[in-house]
């Protein structure tokens, strides 16, 4: 299935909204409750030039890295270089977030200490096992000065956090989790195969330990830069799961990761069919709404909003 045809399915929205308490009849989603991160690209921080790249594409939000694409030797320049970036303003309106070394590691304190005061939206957390871990990074970032504003996203790439990742997602200070399935596959001892199949049930979980705490989620990255088809239909299945949008290993998979996440012309305009149905039921009196043949309740009316409130940010930010 192609990202277009699965972004006509009916009332299918892209990412999230946050809960706003509004009723289906209310006015629209406020603006501020939906980010788009439909694409998330690793950026390796040893290297100038992919971070001078980074500032015109098309991603909707960046991974300056300092854990696996940089060498030991290199950590510490890399980590003056990618707090330097996140600093400059240069990326526009993308989120720029910088992904930490692990917990545990002789480089981690310094990698929090430097990030608080990057003007980076978040650090990225690797390997995030427990909310204790949260916590302690939490801590550091007060500690170091950040400001409130500057998010934890923590990486789910074991058993452990796949199997504590609702207490994880429920941290306050938690913005976003993100799916390390790279390393969940060694951990596991799976294999890749298409379809996921050994990872739909941690996923699924996964998915669900971010929504019960009103938190966004992404999707692991698809390793094959060849397979342009898989890594579409891998996209598809991730929006078909759940997830907000998807981590990129490479500029080129920022087109179909984008387009599979945003609600469809269809998808939009059947949305519009269905506000403007129920609003009319409504002022008329009447307690049953069809369109095209559906009976259409409340939870229709608040996909069709969410679906246009997502549809809006999307062309804000491509604007």
């Amino acid at each position: 299935m192609s990202g277009s045809e699965a972004g006509s399915e009916p009332l299918a929205g892209s990412g999230p909204v946050a809960e706003s308490g509004s009723t289906a009849g209310s006015g629209p989603v406020a603006d501020e409750a939906y980010t788009p991160r439909r694409s998330v690209l690793y950026m390796p921080g040893a290297n100038e030039r992919a971070l001078e790249k980074a500032q015109t594409l098309p991603a909707d939000a960046l991974i300056l890295d300092l854990e696996d694409a940089v060498a030991p030797d290199a950590k510490d320049e890399a980590r003056d270089r990618v707090c330097t970036a996140a600093r400059s303003g240069a990326y526009g309106d993308r989120e720029v977030t910088i992904r930490a070394n692990s917990l545990g590691t002789r480089w981690h304190a310094d990698d929090v200490a430097a990030i608080s005061g990057s003007g980076a939206d978040a650090i990225v957390v690797p390997k995030v096992g427990a909310r204790g871990d949260v916590e302690v990074v939490a801590r550091a970032l007060e500690a170091g000065g950040a400001p409130d504003t500057l998010a934890i996203w923590a990486m789910i790439e074991t058993p452990a956090g796949v199997t504590s990742v609702a207490d994880i997602a429920a941290h306050e200070r938690l913005a976003v989790l993100v799916m390390g399935t790279n390393d969940l596959v060694k951990e596991l001892r799976a294999e890749f195969v298409p379809g996921r199949a050994p990872l739909l049930s941690a996923l699924s979980r996964c998915v669900l330990g971010a929504r019960l705490a009103g938190k966004a989620i992404l999707d692991g990255v698809f390793n094959d830069l060849e397979d342009t088809d898989g890594f579409e239909a891998e996209c598809v299945q991730g929006r078909q799961l759940g997830f907000d949008g998807k981590t990129l290993i490479h500029p080129k998979q920022l087109g179909p990761a984008n387009r599979v996440w945003a609600p469809s012309e269809e998808a939009v305009s059947q949305a519009q069919r269905v506000i403007a149905a129920f609003e009319e039921a409504e002022a008329a009196g009447r307690g049953v709404v069809t369109v095209d043949g559906r009976m259409i309740e409340n939870l229709h009316v608040e996909q069709a909003r969410r679906t246009l409130a997502i549809a809006d940010a999307i062309s804000r930010r491509s604007a």
